[in-house]
């Protein structure tokens, strides 16, 4: 913290939101709160005055924002954010000599002293306030500090009661003298993007299996014939893996088979060949024309393209010979393919960002972003981003964004929470975590209690998935259909933005690679697919639902008042949320046994919920649209695997009759 005079005897300590000393900045979305608090002291008696100071990167002056008293040293100030981009706030306090001045004179009023000399004080205090308000263009401020200051000087008890008047000590808050003030260092900041940055739905397919045709390779035209499918079951951001020309030399087989038989397509992921790299589409996909047709169409129906950043190359990658450099030679002159032992990627050549090179393979790495970015690509899936240098991460993301300042940059990072956390810090927007593999009510209360209630909340924006090309995890192997409908509730529900990899996921593909593992068996990341979308038992009308409920109802949105219940059952789960101004709660309760039938009493903080503890309230399950009156705290439900495996209840409570519920709105 500084004085801006010199010396202070004003201290500022423990502001929030602050992330890591205000080293990295908080995250909002356009329209959100920013809630500030602190703790201001100073020495002796007087009173402290503090202000909350904010603006936009663009913006030169700061808006000053008073702060409010909480006690015991603590306050308060918030504002809002109204524009994507980079946003600072700060706090100044200083030793308030009219409030002070104020204060001390009701006290000797209520003393009956005499307060002559007193008044002189306060006019002189007034009259420098009204002479600051004409320099800062408050005209009409400074005619009412003046007209007080003269009825001060008139004397009398009328004269005495005008000090204390609330009106005059707003005026001087904003215009009153702020001596020895202390303003906190660092400046902080918060990062603002678009709403998509926070509550999403994402769907993952390959293109290359999307003909409709047995035996051919799908294009981005079949893709665009696709679109329909993916609307009707209300996703909003269609992901499509990379779309680049595949490496065939050391091609993967079925299976991550070492070798390729003639035909195999090998991995998206083996980027680059003859045809291309990075800024190239596969010829067999169509072309860049094929690319804006269906980004185009994909908008028209509200579903924004996102494509994947995976920067590694095939052995036949143009880079691999117009620049060894930026790769790790082995002793024996061959370039270091990928390992994470005992697995063996011989189809892919990560980058050495230790090379001397490495400014020129910065530059060209983001020259591939900047390239898709141009052609209106907004949203970027960025495979492995752990496996490169953070200071890239943050020098690259923080270009894109100056340009671009809408861009989303999602990590694929299934790594340490340390690592995890430090990418969210450094600009990305948001992040896969570990809610794959959380499936008890304890793991899954602790891990969202953690991602909602502590610090992380403020940098940190989780995407859950149940499952990805990489990730069959085990409940989805043995929990059947009813497995696949639980965590597609769960993930939808537990979290504004949310995705998973079809149409394996809603036909419940479950097939490991082998006993213990948690790869698909003939994984479509080595094959072309044909998939049958009318499949018998698929899950797509339960997708449907799921997200015309996430639209409708506010409460999804965001994660901040995300609560969790007590349930007389350990296999049920239950949860709450409530949109931005406590309207439209929702409870969700979730059977998470996917083969037996589970029922339990809730119990609900009526009190919390403003539901009146002795009149009956509604509740409203959307997806079976069954009503029910409950009364009190504790009330009875019952899930089956072969029917109803979640309820997502609007909740009513009673107003003016027993026939009338409103929703909370």
């Amino acid at each position: 913290m500084s004085s801006l005079d010199g010396w202070s005897r004003v201290a500022i300590a423990g502001l929030t939101p602050k992330i890591d000393d205000g080293q990295f900045p908080i995250k909002r979305i356009v329209g959100d709160p920013v809630v500030v608090e602190a703790e201001i002291v100073a020495d002796g008696h007087d009173l402290v005055g503090a202000v909350l100071l904010h603006r936009h990167d663009d913006e030169e002056a700061w808006t000053e924002v008073p702060m409010e008293a909480l006690g015991y040293d603590r306050f308060r100030a918030e504002f809002r954010v109204d524009a994507i981009g980079r946003h600072r706030y700060t706090i100044k306090a200083w030793v308030d000599r009219f409030h002070s001045w104020a204060r001390d004179l009701g006290k000797r009023l209520d003393a009956r002293q005499d307060v002559s000399v007193e008044l002189l004080i306060g006019i002189g205090l007034i009259e420098t306030a009204a002479a600051r308000a004409s320099g800062a263009g408050a005209a009409r401020d400074a005619r009412t500090l003046r007209a007080t200051a003269k009825a001060l000087r008139a004397g009398g008890s009328a004269g005495a009661a005008g000090a204390l008047d609330p009106e005059l000590a707003d005026l001087m808050t904003r215009h009153g003298e702020r001596p020895f003030a202390t303003v906190h260092e660092p400046e902080l900041s918060v990062t603002v993007d678009r709403e998509k940055a926070r509550f999403g739905a994402w769907y993952e397919l390959f293109p290359r299996s999307c003909s409709a045709v047995r035996g051919r390779h799908g294009t981005l035209r079949d893709v665009e014939a696709r679109l329909a499918y993916v609307e009707a079951m209300g996703f909003d951001v269609l992901y499509l893996p990379p779309i680049h020309p595949i490496g065939r030399v050391n091609r993967k087989g079925p299976n991550n088979r070492a070798t390729a038989k003639r035909g195999d397509p090998g991995s998206p992921w083996a980027i680059g060949s003859a045809e291309g790299g990075h800024k190239a589409i596969h010829p067999d996909l169509g072309t860049l024309e094929d690319l804006r047709q269906l980004r185009a169409a994909a908008e028209a129906r509200g579903i924004e393209l996102a494509l994947d950043i995976a920067f590694q190359c095939a052995p036949d990658h143009p880079y691999a010979t117009e620049h060894p450099e930026w790769f790790r030679m082995r002793p024996d002159g061959t370039i270091q393919y990928a390992e994470n032992p005992p697995k063996k990627y011989q189809d892919i050549y990560p980058f050495d960002f230790e090379t001397d090179a490495w400014q020129a393979l910065w530059v060209e790495l983001l020259s591939v972003v900047r390239y898709w970015a141009e052609e209106g690509i907004r949203i970027f899936r960025v495979d492995n981003p752990h496996t490169k240098p953070f200071d890239f991460w943050a020098w690259l993301i923080g270009e894109i964004k100056a340009e671009y300042p809408d861009a989303i940059f999602l990590a694929e990072a299934f790594t340490r929470p340390a690592v995890m956390y430090r990418l969210a810090k450094l600009g990305f927007t948001q992040s896969y975590n570990y809610f794959p593999w959380r499936n008890t009510k304890e793991e899954l209360t602790e891990y969202l209690t953690e991602l909602t209630t502590t610090e992380v909340r403020e940098f940190f924006g989780p995407n859950l998935w149940p499952n990805t090309p990489d990730i069959l995890p085990e409940y989805l192997q043995f929990g059947g259909r009813a497995g696949f409908a639980t965590r597609a509730v769960l993930a939808a529900t537990l979290g504004p933005s949310y995705g998973l990899y079809g149409p394996a996921f809603e036909q419940c593909v479950a097939e490991p690679l082998g006993p213990g593992k948690e790869e698909y068996l003939d994984s479509e990341k080595y094959e072309v697919k044909r998939w049958d979308l009318d499949a018998e038992g698929n899950l797509s009308g339960l997708l449907g639902r799921l997200n015309r409920i996430r639209r409708e109802n506010p409460a999804f949105r965001t994660n901040h008042d995300l609560r969790f219940h007590e349930v007389s059952n350990s296999e049920l789960i239950a949860y709450s949320k409530a949109g931005p101004d406590g309207s439209n709660q929702v409870l969700v309760v979730v059977n998470l046994d996917p083969h037996h039938v589970q029922a339990g009493f809730v119990d609900l903080p009526l009190d919390e919920l403003d539901l009146d503890p002795v009149r009956p309230y509604q509740v409203h399950d959307l997806l079976s649209d069954v009503r029910f009156l409950w009364h009190g705290r504790r009330n009875y439900v019952e899930l089956h695997p072969d029917g109803d495996q979640a309820n997502i209840f609007v909740v009513r409570r009673w107003t003016r009759s027993e026939a009338d519920f409103d929703y909370y709105t």
